[in-house]
């Protein structure tokens, strides 16, 4: 395993200098650079202008230019901003995490999801459940998703006038002011809602006579939502007494800000993860379906196996094949399809921070964004390539 990965290692580098070289390329194809827009102000002195491309280093062949930024990535640097007069880094490090907050979260959403309801619908195919998350998941699909961002912004606003309270934010990232109280408040609604949940769906299980589950869904899950609403409960006192009610975003105790990012982040989740969820949904579906008509599966149940085990031992472990196989293009598969969402909810991302860089030609800040994309989805696929090797005993690494 060990020379598989150092041998897909090696294969990476020729990969990431030609994608590199061509971005670079088609980037200068663009007419003009970040100086020509000095050059159309009469006011500028044509002197200082043609010092500040020798000192950006715009005046050199594009050979040059591109060996000096490899370089300067060789060193783990980035290059230096046009615009911002700073390294590439400090401009768009923290828009990389703040969309990776996202994709992170809306990855977990889809693959906690997906696969169980496109399980569900596979055994219980043409039954009425199953023909509702058809019917969902084909809107998830069509339903563009800076459109359906629109719509989320609409339902919050509707929302919030409705109850005269912030039950959903209304774009952005964070609030200037966090009431702490509210987060209090919020977790006391919380609790009664999580028993309620658990205990229907423990009931659930308990009805189709699958008592050991019940019991451990219960608990597990009533453990975990007792805990969060707990935690949010007692945090004000931890912090100790005088804690004011509201503060400045920047002044808040970390627990406040993280739950306040998580509170934007909710509605954007769901706009970036509907539409992989939707289709992932009906990929897995599509998958069980196909497995559970194949001879080995008729086998097992003719050996007397428990439905139980032929369905998530048996067929559930060939079915999700394609689903690791996909991860290589998941992460940035969601960087670009949370890129107008960002832009329509104002999250702070990568899709701002880039839009900003083509306008100005801020061809580092471009390179870098591309650099960094082009990075997971190399990671992405040595990942996939291990995990089907895993999952999949047919495949070896040779």
């Amino acid at each position: 395993m060990f020379a598989y990965v150092v041998r897909r290692l090696l294969q990476l580098i020729p990969t990431f200098f030609g994608a590199t070289l061509l971005a670079f390329l088609v980037i200068q194809l663009a007419p003009g650079d970040f100086v020509t827009r000095l050059e159309l102000d009469p006011t500028q002195d044509r002197e200082s202008i043609a010092n500040l491309r020798q000192q950006l280093g715009l005046d050199q062949p594009l050979p040059v230019q591109y060996a000096k930024w490899l370089s300067g990535i060789l060193q783990g640097y980035l290059g230096l901003s046009l615009s911002y007069k700073t390294d590439v880094w400090n401009v768009i490090g923290q828009r990389i995490l703040n969309s990776m907050v996202l994709v992170v979260l809306a990855t977990l959403m889809i693959y906690l999801i997906a696969i169980p309801i496109g399980v569900y619908s596979a055994i219980r195919k043409y039954t009425w459940p199953d023909r509702t998350f058809t019917v969902l998941a084909f809107l998830g699909l069509a339903i563009p998703n800076f459109f359906f961002g629109l719509i989320m912004l609409f339902l919050a606003v509707w929302l919030n006038d409705l109850t005269d309270m912030r039950i959903l934010p209304i774009g952005g990232m964070t609030t200037e002011f966090i009431h702490l109280g509210n987060l209090t408040r919020a977790a006391q609604l919380l609790f009664p809602f999580a028993l309620l949940g658990t205990l229907v769906f423990a009931g659930l299980f308990w009805q189709r006579s699958r008592r050991g589950q019940a019991a451990t869904f219960g608990i597990w899950v009533g453990l975990v939502l007792f805990g969060m609403s707990t935690l949010l409960m007692l945090a004000p006192l931890l912090q100790g007494p005088g804690l004011p009610e509201r503060l400045p975003y920047t002044e808040s105790p970390l627990w406040a800000r993280a739950t306040n990012v998580l509170w934007h982040a909710f509605p954007v989740v769901i706009v970036v993860g509907t539409s992989g969820l939707a289709g992932l949904m009906r990929v897995m579906r599509g998958q069980m379906l196909d497995v559970l008509s194949q001879d080995y599966i008729r086998t097992a149940r003719a050996k007397g196996l428990s439905e139980r085990v032929v369905i998530y031992k048996h067929a559930l472990r060939n079915a999700v094949i394609p689903f690791i196989a996909g991860i290589g293009g998941l992460l940035p598969g969601l960087i670009g399809g949370a890129g107008l969402v960002e832009v329509t909810m104002a999250w702070p991302g990568i899709t701002p921070a880039l839009l900003e860089a083509i306008s100005a030609i801020d061809i580092y800040v471009i390179m870098g964004l591309i650099t960094i994309t082009t990075v997971l989805l190399m990671i992405g696929n040595v990942v996939s390539d291990l995990l089907l090797a895993w999952v999949d005993p047919r495949i070896r690494y040779s």
